[in-house]
């Protein structure tokens, strides 16, 4: 270990992962309670300090993995989070990552064993900290991501219904879209493609049932929703 940079103070890093999920028509993400001070009891994303031996990248994976036991998750960085206060106990940096995850990936023996749960975006309780303006940039970052982007398919099923897709981008973007038109755009777009299958869980005249086509899509690359 070298001594350089002694003269300077020491300041510790840490990540929050905003991991959204869509169920019930509902966007949500995934919080529970601190079980160490300061602020224990308080609301609160899940996070975790950088390790020495660990990029930021590395250290976000690393804890959303340990949250979910999911791997090869679309994850992106927000940004850093540095008010002098924002930490009560010491002069803590974090840096804001958000996921998106399909919730029936992942399993409820590890939701309960991290004791956390899936609550509304529009029901969140206020959080430790700053996690709540995380949250705001967070969901602001994803909604210009999903108009350009297909990562709004990583919060649905394999094979999904135009009604569920539809109320997805409703959910993210807080808004009510006209179904008609919503439906004509979609129409345009080889690689979501419709399939054989009827699904009656959801639908009770049955509703076709489609999936994105990632081959094709990475041959077109025009998305915009």
């Amino acid at each position: 270990m070298t001594t350089y940079y002694s003269e300077f103070q020491k300041v510790l890093l840490s990540v929050d992962c905003i991991i959204f999920g869509f169920d019930n028509n509902k966007l949500k993400i995934l919080i529970g309670k601190r079980n160490m001070d300061p602020g224990r009891g308080e609301w609160s994303l899940y996070g975790g300090f950088v390790r020495s031996d660990e990029s930021l990248d590395e250290a976000a994976h690393r804890t959303l993995r340990e949250l979910t036991g999911l791997r090869n998750v679309f994850m992106r960085q927000v940004g850093a989070f540095g008010n002098l206060d924002r930490d009560p106990g010491e002069r803590v940096v974090s840096v804001a990552y958000y996921a998106l995850i399909n919730v029936k990936d992942y399993s409820e023996r590890q939701r309960k064993q991290h004791d956390v749960e899936w609550v509304n975006i529009e029901d969140i309780p206020q959080m430790y900290s700053d996690h709540n303006n995380m949250v705001v940039k967070a969901r602001k970052l994803m909604k210009q991501k999903i108009k350009t982007d297909p990562v709004g398919f990583q919060l649905l099923p394999e094979l999904f219904t135009l009604t569920q897709l539809q109320r997805l981008y409703e959910a993210v973007n807080g808004e009510a879209l006209d179904k008609r038109n919503f439906r004509k755009r979609i129409k345009d777009m080889d690689f979501i493609e419709k399939t054989d299958l009827i699904d009656k869980k959801t639908s009770k005249r049955g509703a076709s049932l489609y999936r994105f086509n990632k081959k094709a899509f990475t041959e077109d690359k025009t998305f915009k929703l």
